[in-house]
């Protein structure tokens, strides 16, 4: 399916670029196949230079004859954008990952009957570890969502969502990153407090974080139940929990989430 599709990516920054080397990695597109571009145009030249995928001087040049057509550019700019795109790939797919932009928005925006497929990716993807959410617009096929999901399954997982739910996507997976390298840092901050060094710190609250979502992800277990695991009675996890929940750790975590959902709405409406 991505094999054999002629694919155009509007914005190779770092979302645009992981889903290219997706593509040109284990979704073996042929890079002759993918048309990129950039506002800085020496940064797609660098790809063209290193990848050997195509530039083009414009985005309406970058789209014409492209089967899928990647919006992976910030919202604040996709109206624009989509202005420049108006009427001229009508029979392309395509994806969006620009956080709360409706797929409504974009059909509007595009005219016509356009396949839309809107996204939720994060920076993981880079890394290949993406957790990306996908909704299809009401022009848009089955075979279009499942285009999208193999895609996105390049750089990671992949689940299928109703829309009104991307916005909460965005404010959990979507700037969740942010909130554990926050966590991460504090950890490390915490591990230098206690006598270790920076590094040893750093090299070991990344390692605890990384194998405890390993083991829940492996073990299907609920959190709470790995929670207990380490927490011995009289011991030194339950008093540092207990430490946690006098801070308010859960409910901040939580109008964490919620806040940035509310942006996303708000970035949807402006």
């Amino acid at each position: 399916m991505l094999e054999s599709s002629t694919f155009a990516i509007l914005g190779v920054g770092n979302m645009g670029r992981a889903l290219l080397t997706g593509l040109l990695g284990g979704g073996g597109a042929s890079p002759d196949r993918v048309t990129v571009t950039n506002r800085r145009l020496e940064k797609s030249a660098e790809l063209a230079r290193l990848l050997g995928v195509k530039t083009a001087a414009s985005n309406a040049e970058a789209v014409a004859g492209a089967d899928v057509i990647i919006l992976a550019v910030k919202p604040q700019i996709l109206e624009k954008v989509l202005h420049e795109l108006r009427g001229k790939a009508p029979d392309a797919l395509y994806i969006s990952v620009a956080a709360g932009v409706s797929t409504e928005k974009i059909e509007r925006a595009l005219g016509g009957s356009p396949r839309v497929v809107r996204a939720m990716p994060n920076t993981p993807a880079l890394v290949m570890e993406s957790a990306t959410a996908v909704s299809s617009g009401q022009f848009a096929r089955e075979a279009d969502l499942e285009l999208a999901m193999t895609l996105f399954r390049k750089v990671g997982r992949v689940v299928s969502v109703e829309e009104y739910h991307l916005d909460a996507v965005t404010g959990l997976s979507g700037s969740g990153p942010a909130y554990l390298m926050l966590i991460v840092e504090a950890f490390a901050d915490a591990g230098v407090k206690v006598g270790l060094s920076r590094e040893i710190a750093t090299e070991l609250a990344v390692q605890t974080i990384r194998g405890s979502a390993r083991l829940l992800q492996e073990t299907g277990e609920h959190p709470g139940k790995l929670k207990d695991m380490v927490t011995s009675p009289g011991g030194t996890a339950i008093a540092g929990l207990h430490t946690l929940e006098e801070g308010g750790l859960r409910t901040t975590i939580m109008n964490a989430v919620e806040a940035a959902t509310r942006r996303a709405r708000e970035l949807g409406q402006a």
